[in-house]
């Protein structure tokens, strides 16, 4: 009989919320991903590479030319440079990136911080390399870091702290402040970084994303990753990276060996091919921007109350003013009784405490959004 390594661990919840969603015909803003299609000229570029015979392995780290475009980008946007044969690796995935990440720094009885709500794939990662999971609760309704909550945190085993910004579920994007904070708590002590920077393009308000990097007493202990398929709407595509510096890409890279090796190889070119014209990424936040900012207006019309995201293609909404229900009966009932399916924030946490949240991904067509919103404002509770 096997004993599990994760005996706690089911199907996940986005899982179960697309089901439903499918299962009763729901408008799905539940899980992470754009209802529209990808570039024609990404594609076109793809099938050029297929047809041109470039369908074998890949370099390890990643196509050359792939890497130098991501050098490009973090100079051009961040002013920071990075050794393309040295600091950069491309993966399949973001995931594929962190699980890589922790697995190169924590061994067993190291501590990892993690700030809930959390993306779930932080914890089992940890939990997996023998590593303890610390939590640390987030501020609500913002989603900001308390401080002080991870300074009490810290302690002798502590080796890694897990960072999400812009934020998944609540959309909070780090100042210089908060990245100044986390320098002052670890500038002293052997622990790590490990940011999920997968929304760097998708920042609003003239909000500006600062990459974990940009902080030059942290880039030196940082693994920093990001996704090409939230950036150009191809999240089926798994492809993502790693920056980091050369000693800590050479344990990164150790891994990642001997989890997929290598990345699918068409893709890459043609991402590199895409991201000769900067304005691909640049723009991004302007497209995003009018999805959420038609999203919140509907929202208005309806009894939830907001804080309008800062970054992401995610916004969450409270109901605690107006019910006592757990937040994954409302999720449900509102798949089943309007045909609208989301996140109950619950979801994010190890304990699954219920500050009564739910997400709603905004990365649709405008139609389904509008269609979303009316159906919302006919929901009981």
């Amino acid at each position: 009989m096997i004993r599990s390594k994760l005996p706690d661990v089911g199907t996940t919840i986005f899982t179960v919320m697309s089901q439903l969603a499918h299962d009763h015909g729901a408008i799905n803003l539940s899980q992470g991903y754009p209802g529209f299609d990808t570039y024609p000229f990404l594609r076109d570029l793809l099938a050029k590479y297929v047809q041109e015979g470039y369908n074998q392995y890949a370099p390890m780290t990643g196509v050359p030319t792939l890497k130098k475009r991501i050098v490009s980008k973090t100079l051009n946007l961040h002013d920071v440079e990075f050794d393309e044969e040295e600091e950069v690796t491309v993966v399949s995935g973001a995931t594929e990136a962190l699980y890589a990440a922790v697995t190169a720094v924590i061994e067993p009885g190291d501590e990892a911080i993690i700030l809930e709500p959390a993306y779930d794939s932080y914890a089992p990662a940890v939990r997996l390399n023998g590593g303890v999971p610390v939590y640390v609760p987030l501020n609500l309704p913002d989603f900001s870091v308390d401080w002080q909550k991870v300074k009490d945190a810290i302690s002798d085993k502590t080796k890694v702290i897990m960072v999400n910004t812009p934020h998944n579920p609540g959309g909070y994007v780090w100042t210089q402040e908060d990245l100044d904070q986390l320098f002052a708590l670890i500038k002293n002590r052997e622990i790590f970084v490990i940011s999920d920077e997968v929304y760097e393009q998708i920042t609003f308000d003239d909000v500006k994303h600062l990459p974990v990097f940009s902080h030059p007493g942290l880039r030196a202990r940082s693994f920093v990753c990001g996704s090409f398929g939230k950036t150009f709407h191809v999240t089926g595509w798994k492809i993502g990276y790693c920056l980091a510096p050369k000693a800590l890409s050479r344990e990164f890279r150790k891994i990642h060996q001997f989890l997929t090796f290598s990345t699918s190889t068409p893709m890459q070119y043609a991402l590199a091919d895409f991201m000769e014209n900067p304005s691909r990424y640049i723009f991004l936040n302007e497209f995003y921007e009018k999805k959420r900012n038609r999203f919140c207006r509907g929202l208005k019309e309806t009894a939830f109350e907001f804080i309008p995201a800062q970054g992401s293609f995610f916004q969450v909404v409270s109901y605690g003013h107006l019910s006592d229900e757990k937040d994954t009966e409302v999720a449900i009932r509102m798949t089943k009784e309007i045909g609208v399916a989301c996140i109950p924030v619950s979801a994010f946490f190890h304990d699954h405490r219920d500050p009564k949240l739910l997400r709603f991904c905004f990365a649709k067509e405008d139609r389904d959004l509008d269609k979303a919103l009316d159906r919302i404002k006919t929901f009981q509770f």
